[in-house]
């Protein structure tokens, strides 16, 4: 299983951020070729503006076609706006979790 971490600061909109990330996470859970393929979870650490993204995928058709959808260029473009240019961004392969996707 593959997996990314996204980090970066945003002290802007929070009703704006948190609609951009709701709306990618819906799209990818009615996605019928992602649904249960592709994981997302956002989350804010306790500074109130560093955000952390985790994105896992079971494999690479799984990313080609979520990479490939209008959802996922649309919201890569607000977290580029959210971060204030490209967020650090590091992929990585999951070596060992608890149970469940």
């Amino acid at each position: 299983m593959r997996g990314i971490t996204i980090t970066y600061t945003y002290d802007g909109d929070e009703a704006e951020w948190t609609a951009a990330t709701g709306a990618f996470i819906d799209a990818i859970d009615n996605d019928p070729q992602a649904a249960g393929k592709f994981t997302y979870q956002v989350a804010v650490a306790d500074d109130g503006v560093t955000r952390f993204h985790w994105g896992r995928w079971d494999g690479a058709e799984t990313l080609a076609h979520v990479q490939s959808q209008p959802y996922f260029k649309d919201f890569a473009a607000k977290v580029r706006e959210f971060a204030g240019g490209a967020p650090n961004a590091t992929g990585h392969d999951i070596a060992a979790k608890t149970g469940g996707w």
